[in-house]
């Protein structure tokens, strides 16, 4: 007679879905993977890094891919709305630049793609996330460039988000290894045609009065409870 594993029942009981605890497993394996790889990323060490039972992993989590499409759709999701707050503001351009720079979102995009070369529900998911990203991005900076007079025809405003988080993730990548030569020279020259299209940056010398030239001051945003606190999914 050939046993049933309990685990991977699918009448087997899941912990809800707004559970804090259930967020806690998700921001312990956040944590794990930005700061030791996602080869890390076991249910043991996901629940000793909470200060949970082992066990609680597979209540919320039938698997662990389980367990990383809940991280990458949590931190995708947030990303998706701080792209969105990006790209409405004054100085969209700059505020693009800013968010794709981040260094926590871009460890946790690397991370998160090498796993997806092992695990194709995490590629799948990724990729549906990823087309998001990109149709939302392509659709304000047609508008974005058409206003700052620039021609569509030759620079494709499909293109524009592709060149800039391709450069910011290139500076990260390059960055966790150690190597830093050309960095300084690529922030500059990103800087000047920054400046070219929007102006100085909000509250620095040269931006106007009223900011109406700048980018708003970021919104604090609620931490999450415990262990990674970080944002992305994703993601961030």
């Amino acid at each position: 007679m050939t046993s049933v594993d309990s685990s991977q029942s699918p009448s087997r009981r899941i912990g809800a879905a707004d559970s804090k605890t259930r967020a806690l497993l998700v921001d312990a394996a956040e944590a794990l993977l930005l700061e030791e790889g996602y080869a890390a990323v076991t249910s043991r060490k996901v629940a000793a890094r909470a200060d949970l039972k082992p066990q609680l992993v597979h209540y919320y989590f039938r698997t662990m891919d389980d367990l990383f499409l809940a991280l990458v759709r949590r931190g995708a999701d947030l990303n998706l709305e701080r792209q969105a707050e990006a790209l409405a503001s004054p100085q969209p351009l700059r505020a693009l630049w800013e968010l794709s720079t981040d260094p926590t979102g871009i460890v946790l995009t690397v991370e998160l793609f090498a796993l997806a070369n092992h695990r194709k529900a995490i590629r799948t998911e990724l990729l549906a996330y990823a087309e998001r990203f990109r149709s939302q991005q392509a659709e304000a900076m047609a508008g974005i460039l058409r206003r700052y007079g620039v021609d569509t025809s030759g620079f494709p405003p499909a293109a524009a988000p592709v060149v800039m988080t391709g450069l910011s993730r290139i500076i990260g990548l390059e960055t966790a290894l150690g190597l830093t030569t050309g960095h300084e020279e690529l922030q500059s020259l990103v800087e000047q045609w920054l400046v070219r299209y929007e102006g100085e940056p909000a509250g620095s010398v040269g931006g106007s009065a009223d900011g109406s030239r700048g980018v708003p001051q970021r919104r604090a945003r609620p931490a999450r409870p415990s262990v990674a606190g970080a944002g992305k999914e994703g993601g961030r």
